[in-house]
């Protein structure tokens, strides 16, 4: 019955549910008038967030700060977000005009929660058909119609137990942070392994003692060859029958060898050996030809694409998946989210017509490649990331179609896919070993005779040295027994360099490789410890922060199975199990919260309030020098600093922690105590003047804080430091605001400032920013004035400007355009009623349309803006309208705040 009512829609309407208006926009092009096809704009429900959305027969319970009712069954409480309700609305009086409903969102767990929750709050009356497919093309959708399903309960109780089981973490783990670290923290199942994986390398660096050794690099030529003819360069790797070492040799604690039987050289002998062999016989001994295959990387998982679109492209794995989702929905690649490396039989025919007619029948293996997946979870797609359709859209057709990022990451998808189905590559590797004088120099060399599937492809890597040594490098052609001759001996220093830091790629790689969460949400999950402070970006790197430090430390020493790889890793394959029907989510929930024989949630959190020491967590040793006290990075509750006895210092924010050194960290204490000392007594008000260092760099002081004014600071201007700094500099800088002088025409005074956004002028309410070159402590009348008869380009008065991003859909609450505008503080994208700012590490080209509206909701989800409620009090506040408007009822707050002034007044009049 429902194939045979599911293909065809002559008489009458079907609604068609989506995610997205996109998707929903791409859908339509393939469905005829039968079918009306709605966003859902995300999840509809979901649990409650914060005090607010806890509905009113629930805020008594001990578990509703949860949204989760942990004493029945662990049974969530879903609630509508405000800024759904049009949209829930409109699919109602949509679902009412039609005779059967589709729901047709992703085809994963969270796609099947979205489906499963449309139905609960639709409540059809309609036949209803699940639509399952992984690619946006109308093949794709006929064939989903052909055979539609019901929605799959197991997909549903595996995302519902993950949302709770998040929920769960969070919300009992994050108030400990807020506690005994720092406000406004989180810790989350795969966030807070994240942050223990960033923090762990850290700490090797930290901990990593660079070793030193030298060695030498000759120049060869055969000995009948001219001066003209190629040489061999070659580097020394032994003398007498000893090693020369190399960095694996040496011990990371301690920069010392690790086998006392290698040669270390120094400088001095390097250079000694060097004169001593320079003129001697050298033969080779040895020319070693292997041959080589390498064969094709598999298609794209989504792991592997933001991995590679990382190196290649340099996109954030946010930057990747947004591209990836907007060329999904718009039916130009399969479905993003999956796990498999498998590939369909029409797309395997595809890749390989494509290779046969773009590179030759050479380049065609005989037989089609097939690549077996390991994944095990029913949740995910079973298609790897490929182009959509049959044949497969071209590159160079798409360029016109696409932005710059998208054609960006299709070609790369569709060159990884086409090279997924080509021959392996070929080729040699020679190693030449030269002996003479009792030393033995080797070099390497890599010759390609077939290219293969690098035609079309090669794989990016995290270390660019192993990507530069594997490149082909091609010797000069040598037999053995030939005798050469020594044109050039250089001796070199090589030193150990620390384990690298992690960039997305790598963090991507190291998390899925220990099973660590869902390769889609690591996109998310960068974003969220980007925008709590626990790491920022230093280059590509991931630089750890000292309140990372504090929280690991913590999570380790208390909560330490919460943190624990395998554990985590667990999680997930017991989340599968239940996407698959073989556990129960009950019972694990049971388990994971109250333990049942062992430690649950519940129960490693008891007392820790108590127990727990923030002085002692928050405190990082760096080290203890000869003769003096142990040197601490402490985390304090606003800012890290360095510490040592009754010293302190303040760090700067931005220094990473592995710049933190025992020389630094003293050198920091003997500038702050030279802070203590003045530069000397300010000749007007007879104060001394500092230059100090805080949380946000130097700054100049004058005044201490005993005295009765508050002391005044001024910053130091970009690109000065605390060294020349001297009283007269100081004093200028105490000078700002500087009075230029009166403007000719309107005899308001033209003042110089630095403010934080850098130095300005100002006159009147008029300002402008002052160039790089001008300074505001030298500035002069000429110039202001040139400058204020510029065209302002920001700030009241400014010429409009163009938005940074319009979105091709308007808002379904507001109906208005979606933008993104640049503000004062920064981007923010508005609906023209409800404004939000972008988050940390948010770029506006990155944002998409959906995601654009689903931030828009979760703003209009908090209530009113406080600006509004501000201005309203305000304008309650003034003697004319008080006198218009009859007078509010004062809260208990206030009435007894009033009794109590009155009292007060009352008894000082009977004392008079």
């Amino acid at each position: 019955m429902a194939k045979k009512k599911a293909a065809s829609k002559e008489n009458g309407q079907a609604l068609v549910i989506v995610e997205s208006p996109a998707k929903a926009k791409t859908i339509a092009k393939y469905l005829g008038s039968g079918y009306r096809v709605e966003a859902s704009i995300g999840h509809i429900r979901d649990l409650p967030q914060g005090a607010k959305q806890i509905p009113a027969q629930y805020k008594g319970e001990s578990w509703s700060n949860l949204g989760v009712n942990v004493n029945d069954n662990f049974t969530p409480i879903y609630v509508i977000p405000p800024g759904k309700t049009k949209q829930i609305k409109l699919l109602k009086e949509q679902l009412k005009k039609s005779d059967a409903l589709y729901l047709a969102t992703d085809e994963d767990r969270e796609g099947e929660a979205i489906s499963w929750h449309l139905m609960e709050i639709l409540k059809p009356k309609v036949p209803v058909h699940r639509l399952v497919f992984h690619e946006i093309t109308k093949d794709a959708i006929q064939g989903a119609l052909a055979s539609p399903r019901e929605v799959d309960e197991q997909l549903v109780r595996a995302q519902e137990t993950r949302r709770i089981l998040d929920r769960l973490y969070g919300y009992e783990v994050s108030p400990l942070l807020w506690r005994k670290v720092r406000p406004r923290l989180s810790a989350g199942r795969v966030q807070s392994v994240a942050v223990r994986l960033i923090v762990q390398r850290e700490r090797e660096r930290m901990a990593f003692v660079s070793g030193t050794w030298w060695d030498l690099l000759g120049n060869f030529v055969k000995q009948s060859d001219t001066d003209k003819g190629q040489s061999l360069e070659a580097p020394l790797v032994s003398v007498e029958n000893r090693k020369i070492p190399s960095g694996k040799d040496f011990d990371a604690s301690n920069g010392k060898l690790k086998n006392p039987d290698l040669l270390l050289l120094d400088g001095p002998a390097a250079l000694q050996l060097a004169e001593r062999i320079r003129n001697g016989e050298f033969r080779v001994a040895s020319v070693e030809d292997k041959p080589y295959t390498t064969k094709p990387y598999p298609p794209f998982t989504t792991s592997t694409l933001q991995q590679e679109a990382n190196r290649k492209l340099g996109f954030t794995s946010r930057r990747a998946m947004q591209v990836a989702q907007s060329l999904y929905e718009n039916g130009h690649i399969t479905y993003m989210r999956t796990d498999s490396t498998t590939l369909a039989n029409v797309a395997i025919d595809d890749a390989r017509d494509l290779v046969d007619r773009n590179y030759g029948k050479d380049y065609l293996p005989a037989e089609p490649r097939v690549y077996k997946s390991k994944v095990k979870n029913a949740q995910e797609a079973h298609e790897a990331i490929r182009p959509a359709g049959h044949p497969f859209e071209l590159p160079e057709a798409m360029k016109s179609k696409l932005n710059s990022d998208e054609f960006r990451l299709f070609d790369l998808i569709w060159k990884r896919t086409i090279a997924s189905q080509m021959a392996d590559s070929r080729g040699r590797r020679i190693v030449v070993t030269i002996e003479g004088e009792g030393c033995v120099f080797q070099v390497s060399g890599k010759t390609i005779d077939f290219p293969g599937y690098l035609r079309a492809y090669v794989e990016g890597t995290d270390d660019p040295s192993a990507e530069l040594a594997d490149q082909e490098r091609t010797l000069p052609s040598v037999e053995v027994g030939d005798v050469l001759r020594c044109t050039g001996l250089d001796a070199k220093e090589h030193s150990t360099q620390p384990p690298g830091r992690f960039s997305e790629a790598a963090l991507t790689k190291a998390l899925e490789e220990r099973g660590i969460g869902r390769p889609s949400t690591y996109a998310s999950i960068i974003d969220t410890i980007l925008a709590r402070g626990y790491v920022f970006k230093k280059a590509n790197s991931l630089v750890p922060t000292w309140v990372a430090f504090s929280v690991v430390t913590l999570m380790e020493e208390n909560l330490g199975s919460l943190v624990d790889y395998q554990f985590t890793a667990q999680m997930e394959d017991d989340l599968d199990a239940i996407s698959r029907g073989e556990r129960g989510h009950i019972e694990y929930l049971e388990n994971f919260y109250f333990g049942n024989g062992r430690d649950g949630l519940k129960k490693l959190l008891e007392n820790k309030i108590d127990e727990i020491d923030p002085a002692k967590i928050g405190r990082i040793s760096i080290g203890t020098p000869e003769g003096m006290p142990e040197v601490f990075v402490r985390v304090g509750r606003y800012s890290p600093f360095v510490e040592q006895g009754d010293r302190t210092a303040s760090l700067k924010e931005d220094m990473a922690p592995d710049e933190v050194t025992m020389e630094v960290a003293l050198e920091l204490l003997d500038q702050a105590e030279r802070g203590d000392e003045p530069l000397g007594l300010c000749p007007e008000t007879q104060k001394p003047v500092f230059v100090k260092v805080g949380r946000f760099g130097p700054y100049v002081q004058r005044g201490t804080t005993g005295d009765e004014e508050k002391p005044q600071n001024a910053g130091l201007l970009k690109g000065m430091t605390p060294e020349e700094i001297d009283l007269e500099l100081a004093l200028k800088l105490l000078s700002l605001p500087r009075e230029i002088g009166p403007h000719p025409d309107s005899q308001e005074p033209i003042i110089a400032h630095n403010g934080r956004y850098g130095p300005y002028i100002k006159c009147a309410s008029d300002t402008r920013s002052l160039p790089a070159d001008i300074s505001p402590l030298d500035v002069t009348m000429e110039q202001a004035l040139f400058l204020l008869s510029q065209p302002k380009t920001r700030g009241r008065g400014a010429a409009k400007k163009e938005p940074l991003k319009v979105f091709e859909g308007v808002s379904p609450v507001t109906e208005k355009q979606v933008q993104i505008l640049d503000g004062r503080f920064g981007p923010y994208i508005t609906d023209g009623t409800t404004n939000i700012s972008l988050r940390k590490g948010m770029m506006p080209e990155e944002i998409t349309y959906d995601e654009a509206l689903s931030l828009l909701a979760e703003k209009a989800a908090q209530g009113p803006a406080p600006k509004k409620k501000k201005a309203a009090k305000k304008k309650s506040a003034t003697k004319k309208s008080a006198k218009k408007t009859p007078a509010k009822k004062k809260s208990a707050t206030k009435k007894k705040a009033a009794t109590k002034k009155t009292t007060a007044k009352k008894t000082a009049k009977k004392k008079s």
